[in-house]
């Protein structure tokens, strides 16, 4: 029986995490969203890119009043579409970025037969940035996601280093620890339920991954992909994060100290910008000047690195920091 449930239970498990429910991007919430960007003065055009696996995925590429020469790529979550993230692009619209705003393949508008969690979302992104560099040709490109868009960000390090830095808001620190916190969430359990009791159900929801889409999702591993990347990385995360517990993002930051953690009391799934709306504004806005001002320095360097101190070095390439 326990065997007949797990092996019924990992392949549920399986399928349903490749195929979740799209949200279509309505119509009504289309035309509202453009008369906003009007009446603020931003401009809106429609964007997509053919991924390596031939998917088309949808964006908006919309461009500010007054640039400041920089841009943001902005990701969503699970289950949404580009939509959710209007409020990030109204802020960083106001202060001179252009911002663009893509359907996650499987989500939205755009292709792509599976969600795969970065296997494959870190090449959109990297393609992603092809796009800004060509069409906006910006002094820097950040790059800013929440839940699942945040760990697809994370996990695009690994593949693109043109980002001055990124936020992550919410993100889950590998796919084998988020299943484990699944497993004991319906029932108000702990990650140590999926650990053991279910752990079958995971092992074979991944075996089920494998064998028939050949997917490899137990190697999903955004701390793993900042672990080897020299970008700056602003880690923000609720304190009562009842989605993603607040430990993802404490265990990527104890595995790599050099980013920034901030703790958002009182805050649940990417609510920083709800609950501390001020601060939120202040320290990414800050994150990003830290980062652009240092990008300007290194561009004034000498290309063959004559005449550069070993200190000069060091300085030219540390993450931004937050006073």
């Amino acid at each position: 029986m326990y065997t007949s449930v797990c092996t019924i239970g990992g392949i549920s498990l399986a399928d349903g995490s490749l195929r979740p429910g799209r949200r279509p991007l309505a119509d009504d919430e289309v035309v509202n969203f453009r008369e906003v960007l009007r009446q603020d003065g931003a401009f809106l055009t429609d964007a997509s890119i053919r991924a390596s696996d031939g998917a088309v995925l949808g964006a908006w590429m919309i461009r500010p009043a007054h640039p400041n020469g920089d841009s943001v790529l902005l990701l969503h979550g699970l289950g949404d579409n580009r939509l959710g993230m209007e409020g990030y692009a109204r802020l960083l619209l106001a202060h001179g970025y252009a911002v663009l705003l893509p359907d996650a393949r499987g989500h939205g508008v755009s292709g792509g037969d599976f969600v795969t969690y970065g296997l494959l979302e870190r090449n959109d992104i990297h393609q992603w940035v092809d796009y800004l560099e060509e069409t906006a040709r910006p002094s820097c490109v950040y790059g800013l996601g929440e839940s699942m868009g945040a760990a697809e960000l994370l996990q695009s390090l690994a593949v693109e280093n043109r980002f001055c830095a990124v936020v992550a808001e919410s993100s889950f620190s590998t796919f084998r620890e988020i299943a484990y916190d699944r497993m004991g969430q319906p029932l108000g359990l702990g990650p140590w339920v999926g650990r053991t009791v279910l752990r079958p159900v995971v092992e074979i929801a991944f075996l089920r991954t494998r064998w028939k889409h050949g997917l490899a999702i137990w190697k999903v591993s955004p701390e793993d992909a900042m672990a080897k990347s020299r970008t700056a990385v602003l880690l923000i995360h609720g304190q009562v994060d009842s989605n993603i517990p607040i430990r993802h993002s404490r265990a990527m930051h104890g595995e790599v100290p050099q980013t920034v953690l901030w703790e958002v009391p009182g805050a649940d799934h990417c609510g920083a910008i709800s609950v501390a709306p001020q601060e939120f504004e202040t320290r990414v806005l800050r994150w990003f000047g830290n980062s652009s001002r240092q990008a300007a320095v290194r561009a004034q360097l000498p290309n063959d690195g004559s005449n550069i101190t070993p200190d000069d070095q060091r300085k030219s390439k540390a993450r931004p920091s937050l006073p």
